[in-house]
C-alpha cells in the first residue's frame, strides 16, 4: 500500500509539471494527424474526381451554353432593349440542368420560343459534367437519388396510401395547369402545361423542386420531399389506369368531352334527320278537279 501511495504520488507531481500539458496537447496532435492520414487520401482522391468531372463540363459548356447563359453561367442580355437571351444559371443547381438537359429543353434553337420536350442531345454522363460544373458556381438543389421518388420499397398498403396523398396535393396545386390527368393544357401568352405521361420520375421531380419555365417552385419547405414522391406516385397510377369510359380524349376534361358531344354528337343525330326525311315515302294525292 505504502509502495502504490508513493507511485501515485510521483505521477501526481509528474501531471502537475509544466511540461505536462505540453504533452498532452502534442499526444493530442499526434492523434488528430493519424486520423487525418488514414482519411485523407479517399477525400482527397474525390475531390480531384470532382475537380475533373467539373472542368469537363466547362468545356462542354462553354460550346454548348455560353452563347445564351454566358461564359461563366451569368446570362446574357442584349444592349438595346435588355432582351434576355439566357437567364443566370448562379444558384439555380445541378437539378435545373439535369432537368432541362436531360429532357432535351437544352439547348435551344431559339431563345424566346417555349422550350418543349424532345431528343436530348447530351448524354448521361455528359449532363453529369454539366450539372457539377453549374453548382460549382453557386449553392443550389442537388440532383435527387432515387430513394426521394420511388415507392418500391412499400408494401401494397402503403403504396395505395401514398398514391391517394399524391393525387390530393396534386389536384390541390396542379390541376389548374397540368388538368387532373396530368394531360397538360393551355397557358396564357400562348404558351402551355406540357404533358406528364411518360415523364420519368426523377425528372418529375426535379420539376417541382426548380420548377422551369413559368412554372411555380415547390421547394421542399412547401411541398417535402415524401410529399413530392406521393405526388409522382399518382401520377405514375395514372399511367396504369385504363379508360373505362372508352374513348379518352386525351383526359383533358370536360372541354374536349362537350366538344365531341356537341359537333359528334348531335351533329351526327342532325345529319340522320335529315337523311331520314330526305328518303321517306311521300304520300301522293290526285287533286280534285273542281
Amino acid at each position: 500500500m505504502r509502495f502504490l501511495n508513493r507511485t501515485a504520488g510521483r505521477l501526481s507531481r509528474h501531471r502537475r509539471g509544466p511540461l505536462a500539458g505540453l504533452a498532452v496537447l502534442l499526444l493530442g496532435l499526434v492523434m488528430t494527424g493519424g486520423l487525418y492520414a488514414a482519411f485523407a487520401p479517399a477525400t482527397a482522391s474525390e475531390t480531384k474526381a470532382d475537380q475533373e468531372l467539373i472542368d469537363q463540363g466547362r468545356e462542354l459548356f462553354l460550346v454548348g451554353c455560353s452563347s445564351c447563359h454566358g461564359l461563366n453561367g451569368e446570362g446574357i442580355r442584349t444592349a438595346r432593349d435588355g432582351y434576355n437571351l439566357g437567364p443566370s444559371l448562379v444558384g439555380v443547381g445541378a437539378a435545373a440542368v439535369d432537368f432541362q438537359v436531360g429532357t432535351g429543353r437544352m439547348p435551344m434553337s431559339n431563345p424566346g420560343q417555349q422550350a418543349p420536350r424532345k431528343e436530348r442531345l447530351y448524354n448521361e454522363e455528359e449532363t453529369k459534367a454539366m450539372a457539377a460544373f453549374v453548382a460549382s458556381l453557386g449553392p443550389g438543389p442537388a440532383i435527387p437519388s432515387s430513394e426521394d421518388y420511388s415507392i418500391d420499397g412499400l408494401s401494397d398498403e402503403e403504396r395505395q396510401e401514398a398514391i391517394s396523398r399524391g393525387g390530393q396535393i396534386f389536384l390541390t396545386n396542379c390541376t389548374a395547369c397540368h388538368n387532373f390527368n396530368g394531360s397538360g393544357g393551355a397557358m396564357p401568352r400562348g404558351g402551355y402545361a406540357p404533358s406528364l405521361k411518360g415523364v420519368d420520375e426523377k425528372h418529375i421531380y426535379e420539376a417541382m423542386l426548380t420548377g422551369p419555365q413559368s412554372m411555380d417552385v415547390f421547394s421542399n419547405g412547401n411541398i417535402p420531399p415524401d410529399a413530392k414522391r406521393d405526388v409522382i406516385a399518382y401520377l405514375k397510377s395514372l399511367e396504369d389506369e385504363p379508360e373505362y369510359g372508352g374513348f379518352g380524349l386525351g383526359g383533358l376534361g370536360p372541354v374536349s368531352e362537350g366538344v365531341f358531344a356537341w359537333v359528334v354528337g348531335i351533329g351526327s343525330l342532325v345529319g340522320f334527320a335529315i337523311w331520314i326525311a330526305a328518303h321517306s315515302t311521300r304520300s301522293k294525292k290526285d287533286k280534285v278537279e273542281a
